[in-house]
């Protein structure tokens, strides 16, 4: 899905023109890059965080030649899902969820009363 396809969604699902979505989006956006500008983490919870990152100065290898390369360090945007994100994503039969969360011992067979 593009940006205008977007538009379009959040038009439809809120009664909006599609101008006033496409302000709307753009808002959005504009104020999640203005905070990881600003080193800020943007938490949508549900769909996840995003969040400015650091990477250091290194050594890479030129693919074609072999040679060493020194990269520069650099920020970078950094994306973590939240759990309704990933549930969507992977969707999991309840019965199978619930085998893979047991303990193993939960697993076992159930013990015998004693009389």
């Amino acid at each position: 899905m593009r940006k205008p396809d977007l538009v379009g969604v959040i038009a439809e699902q809120t009664d909006l023109s599609k101008e006033k979505a496409r302000e709307t989006l753009d808002a959005i956006l504009d104020s999640i890059t203005k905070a990881l500008g600003k080193k800020d983490s943007v938490t949508l919870v549900g769909f996840g965080t995003f969040e400015q990152r650091h990477r250091g100065a290194r050594t890479g290898k030129n693919p074609q030649t072999g040679e060493p390369v020194k990269i520069k360090a650099s920020n970078t945007v950094a994306f973590k899902p939240g759990k309704l994100l990933k549930e969507t994503v992977n969707p999991v039969a309840k019965s199978a969820s619930r085998e893979e969360s047991a303990t193993p011992a939960a697993k076992a067979a159930p013990r015998k009363k004693s009389k």
